[in-house]
């Protein structure tokens, strides 16, 4: 979280904020809190089109936080609104967390899923070209199995008087 935001969350200026938390520094490891550095921060800026008003807290680089930062940033801020806003945070961060392990397995079981699919649809067309095979070869099988149709032939027998018997 930038530290405009969460001096908002806490009622105070974002000048209180970082004063705070350069007072008591020892206490933010980098990956607890870094300050973007100059060339981040432009590349940022030029991503927002500001009015003067909403400019005031983009003079000078924020402070970004994790989610040990924002912990951290409760004990060097003191008051109820503080500890408050601190477990409302918490709770956010701890509910993200949960929303990115539980999509995390929802991806594993659809990718499960996808490869069960194309093992089956692999066997699939296996067996779609075996039963093509046995339909071509009882095709082949009635072919040679149907009689052709006899020719007029010539009738055996005696013939009597010009008949035949």
């Amino acid at each position: 979280m930038l530290d405009r935001d969460l001096s908002e969350l806490y009622g105070i200026e974002t000048r209180v904020l970082k004063q705070a938390v350069r007072r008591n520094i020892n206490r933010f490891p980098d990956d607890f809190m870094f300050e973007m550095s100059t060339s981040e921060f432009q590349i940022w800026r030029s991503q927002f089109v500001t009015s003067i008003k909403d400019k005031q807290g983009l003079r000078h680089p924020p402070f970004c936080f994790t989610e040990q930062g924002v912990a951290m940033l409760s004990s060097v801020l003191k008051g109820d609104i503080a500890i408050k806003i601190n477990i409302q945070i918490m709770r956010v961060f701890t509910r993200m967390r949960q929303l990115l392990i539980d999509n995390t397995d929802l991806r594993l079981e659809i990718a499960e899923i996808k490869q069960t699919v194309e093992k089956i649809s692999k066997k699939q067309e296996g067996q779609d070209k075996n039963i093509d095979l046995v339909f071509e070869y009882i095709d082949r099988l009635q072919d040679k199995i149907e009689e052709p149709i006899p020719k007029e032939r010539k009738k055996i027998g005696f013939n009597v008087g010009g008949k035949q018997e």
